[in-house]
């Protein structure tokens, strides 16, 4: 075997600060933060489609929405047959690939590529598919019980985890990643993928890592000028912000708590996962490379969750370790090009010596070329945004009201101060808008007029009742039927 191993890890809702490595005030994350002394931190590294399913379609594929097709959020869409993905392009290198845990795709059981899935997709029976750690429960003696502490896997409540540690679905990503390693082909080389659920909501960590936050004191949401009126923020904003409508102060400082709890956990999990390498003998010749599908706002400017392009949301952490000695990752370094996760497979491609299919439209990390301006856009409709990088700044646009922010993240990388609309800066907002415009395509022509951006008359958010509680989950025993009526509304409103 002379071609590295590839170990990629992918958590979900990760921000690019929540990292020692990165300068957080509190969250502890030994291990990641060793990779990234071990390697490179890319620290302008972005969700380019900030919401689950499009951002992992972006990853699978290295191809941005407008190539594979979700900018929104559409969970019954199947992966494009055209768009070779990462595992299936490695494999056909030769390379044996096993993925554990969260993919995130439809239909559920699609391999993508994969010689195996072992899923863990959350409880989601409203497709009609059980996944196996939910088999690995009832057959522990815990059947259908995953969901009995009683959280919402979209709202920001705790409880610490109600079965024994060893059933964490954390814990139990991490055994079976371990046992894929320890089953391989020694014949051949092995791409491992390792997607941990959290610390995607429910927060329910092990109490073990809350007590071990319990005197370290958890750093406070900001909150920008701009965002202190929400009756004055684009629709999107108003609607994200109404996601924490029923946190005060101490509410979202404990959630915090449990959010970091659940990073804390995923971090040593990984530390056990490099010494199953290391017992291996495959250590040296292994690639680690470590990302998220987005961030989390965590109350920061009062919102929560995801699905917009301020920094909690988008920016998100990108840790690469090479084989042992290798010269082009090299170690304890910091890259600040901008990359993004369609970037994801043509760097591993590329450190593996495989051809880049045609369709893959993202940059290797590593690569001479890199890129001025980054792209981004969620949504379609009254609540999408789009997004353009250069340099320091960023401009986000609201076509709702058709509404622009601009930011300078050198000098405010908190995004404390929205520069929209600053004499001192009119040239390059002019400069970034016309850019963006330039990237425009599809259904979103309807709000370019004459060139210019004109989006669609603007509308204020009134958030109405919701009655799933964030789609919360039940009793996964019996297995209830798929359910049509079962999807997640991510902005409940009043009619």
């Amino acid at each position: 075997m002379t071609q590295p191993n590839v170990l990629l890890i992918v958590t979900d809702h990760w921000s690019a600060g929540l990292l020692g490595a990165a300068g957080h005030p509190a969250i502890q994350t030994p291990v990641l933060d060793q990779l990234a002394r071990n390697g490179v931190r890319f620290t302008s590294a972005y969700s380019e489609h900030p919401v689950c399913l499009p951002a992992r379609r972006s990853l699978m594929t290295g191809t941005s929405a407008r190539r594979h097709g979700d900018r929104s959020f559409q969970p019954q869409l199947e992966m494009p047959a055209d768009l070779p993905t990462l595992a299936q392009t490695f494999r056909d290198a030769g390379y044996q690939a096993q993925a554990v845990g969260k993919i995130h795709v439809y239909p559920q059981r699609d391999r993508i590529g994969f010689d195996d899935v072992l899923l863990d997709d959350e409880g989601r029976t409203l497709y009609g598919t059980t996944d196996d750690y939910e088999i690995y429960l009832g057959e522990a003696g815990y059947l259908g019980r995953q969901y009995d502490h009683g959280m919402s896997n979209n709202t920001y409540t705790w409880r610490p985890w109600h079965l024994p540690e060893e059933t964490h679905p954390t814990n139990w990503a991490t055994r079976m990643t371990a046992r894929a390693i320890k089953r391989r082909d020694p014949t051949r080389p092995s791409l491992w993928y390792c997607g941990y659920r959290h610390p995607h909501p429910p927060l329910v960590p092990l109490q073990s890592y809350v007590d071990l936050y319990r005197d370290i004191e958890i750093d406070a949401p900001v909150m920008g000028a701009w965002a202190q009126d929400r009756a004055a923020l684009p629709y999107n904003a108003q609607a994200t912000q109404a996601r924490g409508d029923a946190l005060n102060l101490q509410q979202a400082l404990a959630a915090r708590r449990a959010f970091y709890a659940l990073c804390t956990h995923i971090d040593h999990q990984i530390g056990s996962l490099i010494g199953t390498l290391r017992d291996e003998g495959v250590l040296d010749d292994t690639i680690v490379l470590f990302t998220t599908d987005h961030g989390d706002m965590l109350g920061n400017h009062g919102m929560w969750a995801k699905q917009v392009f301020y920094e909690g949301s988008c920016h998100i952490p990108m840790i690469l370790m090479g084989v042992a000695d290798d010269k082009r990752v090299g170690f304890q370094r910091q890259d600040d090009r901008l990359v993004c996760l369609r970037d994801v497979m043509p760097t591993l491609l590329d450190l593996c010596g495989i051809a880049l299919p045609e369709p893959v439209e993202g940059l290797s990390m590593l690569g001479d070329k890199k890129r001025e301006t980054l792209y981004g856009e969620f949504g379609e409709g009254p609540h999408a945004s789009r997004m353009l990088r250069r340099g320091s700044h960023k401009l986000i646009w609201y076509p709702c009201g058709n509404r622009f922010q601009l930011f300078d993240l050198g000098d405010d990388p908190q995004e404390l101060h929205d520069r929209a609309g600053d004499p001192s800066l009119a040239g390059l907002q002019a400069d970034l808008t016309q850019a963006l415009a330039g990237e425009i395509y599809g259904s979103d022509e309807a709000w370019v007029k004459d060139g210019a951006l004109v989006g669609e008359p603007g509308k204020t958010f009134a958030a109405g009742p919701n009655r799933s509680i964030s789609a919360t989950r039940g009793r996964q025993w019996p297995v209830s039927p798929a359910n049509d009526k079962g999807f997640m509304q991510f902005y409940p409103e009043s009619k």
